[in-house]
């Protein structure tokens, strides 16, 4: 039988040099009630000291809560992690360099939990190889304190393969809906299912603890078994939240939509204003065919699902996030990995399996900065940290990427006029760089495995073909040496076929959409011209 208790006593259970595993998407499966009870007690006491936290994905609200609890110096001695950036006090811990950090591929850190719990030595894989994570570029190392070896490179078979250790857990922190007496727990209303099974597995075959945040108490054999998402025999301590603490996502409190509870109707999308964000989420759309499988990255990416909404094309593709949902409407930042009416809600590690396997037909994330080689780089400028989150392994096994975002950042401002785009003032730092700070995606990885990869931008598509960036496209109204290659450190290939970009993306209503999904052809032939 699982002990119900304060957060104030969960925190006691925690103890110097523990390595905490945490779930969580933003605030979704956060356990906030202990992560700010462990909070309270370090600025009270002093302890705990020297923690290793490892989570898979963001976990916090991009302000206070969630891990930003944990930027403290001596309260954390190691970050293992996908995403920094959503808890601003532990990425200025990271950026002084106040503790170790170690950047990891969220897919990989969600599999490991796996490899931990049945005591494998840990994960083989190819992703992460070629980018910042690959021990021969930076060995995922975000700050200079941070010296270990945490990745190896390693040969099997004849093929380079990255392989990622197992280490024991002493605390899983996770979260649920309702747990019996016995501890058995529910995620009902949990918009994403996340990885609270294997950390529970983790901790517990580790010798750990799991310590679970619930909204409520139930009789034991109350609950539905086919809902019981964690057995209680994993499950040593439950704490009931304060609604404060169990928010749904980083802005909601609580959406049926977004864990099934009920449908919402989507008749009623708001358009997004014609704008450099919807040409470029417009000139994404056009690479989506007939029940193509799809995922979408936050920002302009998002933006793509709001277009094909806006057309009526929903349902002639399967929108999917990493954390789990499948079908439905991704929803927006602050809500980010949920979807409305989504078909089904899996584990993110199984997401993650689906992905790395090839999965996704098609996938869109952001264009933050890129180089002549192709490489991308979302997770690191200066020394500010924001990591690499799922992008690594999405860009990676995806067959047809697109990167998709302005051609020049700050104060970027542009009009469309008459069918043509006009540049009004440029933006004050360029995007397409001699070499990118990280590389959290690698083009000549990709240019080795033949997948076709393209860069989209308000005024310019390119497309890494044979390991070269290629200007394919320029907007209507767009001068080449003018507005193109006079904001670029490097000169790029130039396709002797060189178009305009569809003149429709740039019309105030455009409606072809929908047409052109259902007669395009299913698969698209590589740059190469091989299958």
């Amino acid at each position: 039988m699982a002990h119900v208790i304060t957060a104030a006593q969960a925190a006691e259970l925690i103890h110097d040099g523990d390595t905490v595993a945490l779930s969580g998407f933003g605030l979704a499966c956060v356990n906030e009630e202990v992560i700010a009870a462990v909070e309270k007690r370090f600025v009270e006491t002093g302890a705990p000291l020297n923690l290793t936290a490892i989570h898979a994905s963001a976990v916090g609200d991009r302000r206070t809560k969630g891990m930003s609890h944990w930027g403290h110096e001596g309260l954390l001695k190691r970050w293992i992690g996908g995403i920094a950036i959503a808890s601003p006090a532990l990425a200025k811990l990271i950026e002084a360099d106040g503790c170790e950090a170690y950047n990891l591929p969220q897919g990989v850190i969600t599999q490991l939990y796996r490899e931990i719990a049945a005591k494998r030595p840990g994960i083989i894989t190819k992703v992460g190889l070629g980018t910042f994570v690959d021990p021969r570029v930076e060995g995922a190392r975000m700050s200079p304190r941070s010296v270990e070896d945490v990745v190896h490179v390693i040969e099997l078979a004849g093929e380079e393969w990255l392989f990622y250790p197992s280490f024991p857990i002493n605390v899983g922190l996770i979260r649920g809906t309702v747990a019996d007496e016995n501890g058995n727990l529910t995620l009902t209303k949990e918009g994403l299912k996340m990885e609270v099974l294997p950390i529970a597995q983790a901790a517990h075959n580790s010798g750990g603890i799991v310590i679970a945040q619930v909204e409520s108490l139930a009789q034991v054999g109350s609950l539905d078994p086919n809902d019981i998402k964690v057995p209680g025999v994993l499950v040593d301590y439950i704490v009931v939240s304060e609604p404060e603490n169990h928010f749904q996502t980083e802005n909601t409190h609580y959406n049926p939509s977004y864990s099934g509870q009920v449908r919402t109707p989507l008749s009623g999308v708001v358009p997004i204003p014609l704008s450099e964000r919807k040409i470029i989420a417009r000139r994404c759309a056009m690479e989506l065919t007939e029940g193509a499988v799809l995922n979408l990255g936050v920002g302009i990416p998002a933006d793509v699902g709001t277009v094909v909404a806006e057309e009526g094309a929903s349902a002639s593709v399967v929108m999917t996030t990493e954390a789990g949902a499948i079908g439905g409407v991704p929803a927006g930042l602050k809500d980010f990995g949920h979807a409305y009416n989504p078909e089904a809600l899996v584990d993110m590690h199984a997401q993650f399996d689906f992905y790395d396997g090839g999965g996704l037909d098609l996938c869109v994330l952001g264009l933050a900065q890129t180089d002549q080689h192709g490489n991308v780089n979302v997770s690191k400028f200066g020394s500010r940290v924001a990591g690499c989150g799922g992008f690594i392994n999405i860009s990676q096994a995806a067959k047809t990427l697109l990167f998709a975002g302005t051609f020049t950042a700050g104060g970027l401002e542009v009009e469309v006029v008459d069918g043509a785009l006009a540049i009004r003032t440029e933006g004050r730092a360029r995007k397409f760089l001699d070499h990118v700070e990280q590389i959290t995606f690698s083009g000549q990885y990709a240019a080795g495995t033949d997948q076709r990869v393209l860069y989209v931008t308000e005024r310019a598509v390119f497309q890494l073909i044979d390991g070269a960036m290629t200007l394919i496209e320029i907007a209507p109204g767009v001068d080449l040496e003018t507005d193109v290659l006079a904001h670029m450190d490097f000169t790029p290939q130039i396709s002797p076929e060189l178009a305009l970009m569809p003149a429709g993306i740039f019309r105030e209503t455009w409606g072809e959409l929908a047409a052109q999904i259902t007669s395009a052809p299913a698969s698209v032939p590589s740059p190469t011209g091989k299958a």
